[in-house]
């Protein structure tokens, strides 16, 4: 089996566990301040491997270092905006609306590396839009659903978090493959700037955060140190829109946990557009 698809699908399986014990655990705690710590202690725990890459980045061209810097700080704002959708809303709703990472991701493949759009494709998008329509779907005018994921603040958020995704996966394409960076100095240098852009709020929070949980966040930072290596090697070994599709597919264990563990609300409903969200965004990727 391929590397970077074991890859994917590791870290769907990972993440979606991940976003579900965030909101058990510490979603009372303010979301800056938890993702300053926990980066800040990823980038700590991934420094060893990186060392060796870093006699690569002095010998990087201008382009090349801001392309870097330029899209690992959009992941930050795009994990920012994604962990404040999940504070304010259920992460059985929220996770489905950002896990239309792909959908942006296509047309990006499209502009930049001339990848066509097939049937099953545009069914995919069929598919997903339906599952943004089932995960906000209550009763009344039939564009109502539209309507409140275009006004309810934790789908807002999740929508431009997975907009800023989309951009970003198809970066790390660019850096990966045709700029074939070594996949731990693209970690680290994530990492990093993710620290770096939730910073400024993160200290303003950090009274907030309370002494004993931060043993706890180290912990989180060396399982987000691992889950972020396999999406770098997913993203070097798989097309982006693959390679995101699969890693996404981690709404439906989310969604699942939501339910399960978490107890939300609406779980049938939201399963449903969970899966309808995963499956439209599989035929994108695969079609």
């Amino acid at each position: 089996m391929n590397v970077g698809l074991v890859a994917a699908l590791a870290a769907a399986l990972l993440y979606g566990c991940y976003l579900a014990g965030y909101k058990q655990f510490f979603g009372d705690y303010p979301a800056m301040a938890y993702l300053s710590v926990v980066y800040a202690a990823a980038a700590g725990w991934y420094l060893p491997v990186t060392v060796p890459h870093f006699t690569k980045l002095a010998s990087l061209a201008l382009g090349s270092l801001g392309a870097l810097l330029g899209i690992a700080a959009l992941t930050g704002v795009a994990i920012a905006a994604l962990f404040e959708a999940i504070r304010w809303g259920d992460v059985s709703y929220v996770a489905p609306l950002n896990k239309l990472v792909p959908l942006f991701v296509l047309p990006l493949e499209f502009w930049f590396f001339e990848a066509g759009l097939s049937a099953l494709q545009v069914g995919g998008v069929v598919l997903a839009t339906a599952g943004v329509y089932a995960a906000n779907y209550e009763s009344g005018n039939l564009l109502d659903p539209f309507r409140r994921a275009l006004s309810y603040r934790p789908a807002q958020l999740a929508l431009v978090s997975a907009a800023l995704f989309g951009v970003a996966d198809t970066g790390k394409r660019l850096l990966l493959q045709d700029l074939a960076l070594p996949a731990p100095l693209v970690v680290w240098t994530t990492l990093v700037a993710v620290t770096v852009v939730v910073a400024p709020l993160g200290v303003r929070q950090r009274r907030r955060l309370p002494r004993r949980v931060l043993p706890f966040l180290l912990g989180v930072g060396a399982f987000i140190a691992f889950g972020n290596h396999l999406i770098a090697i997913s993203f070097a070994e798989l097309h982006a829109s693959v390679a995101s599709a699969i890693i996404n597919a981690q709404a439906v264990v989310a969604v699942l946990l939501g339910g399960a563990v978490l107890n939300e609300g609406a779980f049938g409903q939201r399963l449903g557009a969970g899966v309808l969200t995963v499956c439209g965004v599989a035929f994108v990727a695969l079609g």
